[in-house]
């Protein structure tokens, strides 16, 4: 089996400017620097990755998966106290939900070809990774390249394109008439604004957000595939399991069916190790932390690409600059920076240049400051206090009168 895959592209971003704790910052959208200003201002060896490196923290990790694996299997079944027992599970699910985001985090790096200088290493290594953790490696890959490609394009970008005021305006207007035609009383209207209502969208967003998109390409923008799905099962044309789906182009059909072939290995082993220590077993010792992980990956995406000061652009006000220029380094302490790799802490010059291996991403960082200035962003506060502060205020974007095909976000409530 060939995984040779297209090459990945080279990637931009950041914005520049540290938010004390409380405070944001107003983004200007006059002047941007040129990526070539940028990327001069990086040391060379930033971009040069190391593949005894990258399987030092493939071993890093898989050790602490493993070993926490072990632990589990081995003693929590043996604790006589269900309270105790179940609280054991609790625990083990969280930690091992970090070290397994660690892994993706590593596959992620394959995918952008940071790993190593080989491609076919690159691709192998993040295939395993990834399908170790259900993840389809190279339908992800593709989808995720066009991601950086088009970030903050209202039409183009893949991942969390805003829905705008407009757009809203004309749902609510047909379910308007939809409502008038049928004389019912709509009560969902009554509670969506309620804190209940928006903790159980959030929890749904953070459960199940990155399955929706898998499997419906789920908050992407509209002109993100690459050819329009049509016919009765066009709600499945667009599928990231699909090797003729929309989302991709005919040339990529083959890795995809790689990454199914992948996802099938894994389920067969879960389905083998549930015939010898049993069902329940694997949900507690796989399950578990595979949510735990997609809720981590959801969050960290989420909060790099919405953030109130940050706009997202018109096919006219778009460039590459400007859409990698509207990401966010965010800070979650310890966990960010030695479990999660610094993806969070160092997003910024992530996309602005994705071959830059994370263990590079500081110096890589401060050495863009000065030529960013303003427009590096440094949000401070805390991570998960952001997540509902974002998903409860943020919700649409309308036409910037000041600043031309740049759309700003209209902030709901307080």
């Amino acid at each position: 089996m060939s995984f040779s895959a297209t090459s990945t592209a080279t990637m931009v971003v950041e914005q520049p400017k540290q938010l004390p704790k409380q405070a944001t910052l107003k983004v200007e959208h006059d002047q941007f620097p040129d990526i070539q200003t940028i990327r001069d201002a990086i040391p060379a060896h930033c971009f040069e990755s190391s593949l005894w490196t990258g399987f030092y923290y493939v071993f890093r990790d898989l050790t602490m998966v493993s070993a926490l694996a072990w632990a589990a299997l081995t003693y929590i079944p043996a604790i006589p106290d269900p309270i105790y027992r179940t609280a054991a599970w609790i625990a083990y699910g969280y930690v091992q939900g970090l070290f397994c985001t660690g892994v993706w985090i590593l596959g992620h790096e394959c995918g952008h070809g940071s790993f190593s200088k080989y491609r076919a290493v690159n691709d192998f290594v993040g295939w395993a990774l990834h399908s170790f953790l259900l993840v389809p490696f190279f339908s992800w890959k593709f989808s995720h390249h066009r991601h950086h490609r088009f970030h903050n394009h209202i039409e183009k970008d893949m991942v969390f394109a805003p829905m705008t005021v407009a757009r809203k305006q004309e749902i609510e207007q047909q379910k308007q008439k939809t409502e008038a035609a049928l004389s019912t009383l709509d009560l969902h209207e009554m509670v969506e604004d309620t804190p209940l209502s928006q903790m159980a969208k959030l929890l749904a967003h953070q459960l199940f957000g990155w399955q929706s998109y898998l499997f419906l390409n789920a908050s992407a923008g509209k002109g993100s595939a690459q050819r329009e799905a049509k016919g009765l099962d066009a709600w499945f044309r667009v599928s990231h399991f699909d090797p003729f789906s929309a989302v991709f182009r005919p040339s990529e059909a083959k890795y995809i069916f790689y990454s199914d072939v992948g996802l099938a290995i894994t389920l067969g082993c879960l389905y083998m190790a549930a015939q010898v220590v049993g069902t329940s077993t694997v949900l507690l010792l796989y399950a578990v932390p595979y949510l735990w992980v997609h809720h981590w990956l959801v969050a960290i995406t989420y909060l790099h690409h919405t953030h109130p000061d940050l706009p997202h652009y018109t096919e006219e006000g778009w460039s590459y600059v400007k859409g990698a220029l509207s990401t966010v380094d965010r800070d979650f302490g310890f966990i960010g920076k030695h479990i999660f790799h610094g993806i969070i802490e160092k997003h910024v010059v992530h996309h602005l240049f994705t071959r830059i291996p994370f263990y590079h991403a500081d110096e890589a960082t401060e050495a863009i400051k000065p030529i960013l200035g303003d427009r590096y962003t440094l949000d401070n506060r805390s991570f998960l206090g952001q997540l509902w502060q974002a998903f409860t205020t943020l919700r649409y974007v309308e036409h910037d009168p000041a600043h031309p095909g740049a759309l700003r976000w209209v902030k709901t409530k307080k």
